[in-house]
């Protein structure tokens, strides 16, 4: 094989609540499987144990680079909020770092090699719009629906960060009806809401016995009163939050990963009832709200996408 003909990969990273990920990822999209490596993270760690984490997946992920394989580069998606000059990180899941140098502590593994960091919410939009559910559409809207809840702007077919990096960080807008406290400082954000640990939190005030978000999904396939009512909650959330977002940026589409957004494909048909009911506006109800086309390789296809789809990420 020449040269010119090399496979072209970037070492993507996924920082989030409860993980730090890594994997090569080519120029189609395409994860290579056996680059794939995670370590804990957590809101009990320390500075230093988070940073441990990062440092081994980066180290054994570029081992895994194949042979003639060429590595053109970094991607790094984190949970928000992010400081983009300064290549900083303050994910509000990871409490012990404050304007951490995430871009920095990556930068000192691969000195050789461009390194480029933003939100995950945004790098999630990016890989759907390149290889998942947003494919050929221009004006769409990325989210996470995990451990927290994140999100990310494509708009005229080009990201939106703004200045600091954080535009799309649809978790903390907050929602009507609703007086959840968030750890922002918010009353009724989305993720004090909708997040799969704040939806089993608010489940167990109703009775739920279950502990995780795998406990609540078993509960609602068996129609248990608790769970189908804390998703219905979750969902009814959601779509507010949505809809807010489509009348403000006229979507197209928003498409929705992470893992507690597959607790039931009903907690998106609750979104969309909630949407519909903005009966008034028509430009915002028709934006579709679709399950993530990427199971779990959105967050790292996107992070990849940093490098390989540069053009779109002024």
């Amino acid at each position: 094989m020449s040269s010119s003909a090399a496979p072209r990969y970037v070492l993507a990273i996924d920082v989030g609540g409860t993980k730090a990920e890594a994997a090569l990822v080519d120029d189609r999209g395409v994860v290579l499987g056996a680059s794939r490596h995670r370590a804990k993270t957590g809101a009990d760690a320390s500075s230093e144990q988070l940073a441990s984490a990062v440092r081994t997946v980066v180290t054994q992920t570029r081992a895994s680079l194949p042979a003639g394989a060429a590595l053109v580069g970094v991607g790094i998606g984190c949970a928000g909020p992010i400081h983009l000059r300064e290549g900083a990180v303050s994910p509000l899941n990871l409490p012990v770092w404050r304007e951490y140098p995430l871009k920095d502590l990556v930068a000192a593994l691969v000195p050789d090699l461009p390194v480029r960091l933003r939100m995950d919410g945004l790098c999630i939009t990016l890989a759907e719009h390149w290889v998942g559910a947003g494919q050929g559409i221009d004006n769409l809207m990325g989210m996470i629906v995990s451990t927290g809840i994140g999100g990310g702007l494509i708009l005229g077919g080009v990201t939106t960060s703004g200045p600091t990096g954080n535009a799309g960080h649809i978790g903390h807008i907050e929602v009507g009806g609703f007086d959840d406290p968030c750890a922002c400082g918010g009353i009724g954000c989305i993720e004090a809401i909708a997040s799969g640990p704040k939806t089993v939190a608010w489940a167990r005030t109703q009775g739920f016995a279950g502990e995780s978000g795998e406990d609540l999904a078993a509960a609602y396939a068996a129609a248990d009163r608790s769970a189908v009512a804390a998703v219905a909650r979750s969902g009814r959330a959601l779509g507010q939050a949505i809809a807010s977002a489509a009348t403000l940026l006229d979507l197209d589409l928003v498409a929705i990963g992470g893992g507690f957004s597959n607790v039931t494909p009903d907690l998106l048909e609750f979104a969309r009832e909630a949407i519909a009911q903005r009966v008034q506006f028509a430009y915002a109800t028709r934006v579709r709200v679709v399950p993530s086309a990427l199971s779990g390789d959105g967050p790292l296809i996107g992070a990849a996408a940093l490098i390989h789809r540069a053009e779109l990420v002024p």
